[in-house]
């Protein structure tokens, strides 16, 4: 679908169903954008949402979240989002 190819701002979520247990996949799609500024995991499993955040493409992961960070956080995208890390090394 074009709004989860695209980088909208937002308040704009978009939730996608998946085969159980099929985290690969999950990850493979979420993957193949151009763009990776932020992500979110939502799950029980927090070795799950270690290892999807891990393998996720994206600047920012949260994990049972959404936005919540420290403004003196180092931040930025991967791919078209950006151009690294702001208060990075």
């Amino acid at each position: 679908m074009y709004i989860a190819q695209e980088e909208s701002f937002g308040p704009v979520m978009v939730i996608s169903k998946f085969k159980n247990g099929d985290v690969d996949g999950v990850l493979r799609r979420a993957n193949t954008t151009e763009y990776g500024l932020a992500s979110g995991v939502f799950t029980k499993d927090l070795s799950k949402a270690l290892y999807i955040s891990e393998k996720l493409e994206a600047g920012t992961v949260f994990i049972n979240t959404y936005n919540k960070t420290d403004v003196a956080a180092p931040f930025g995208g991967f791919k078209q989002s950006g151009f690294g890390k702001d208060l990075g090394k």
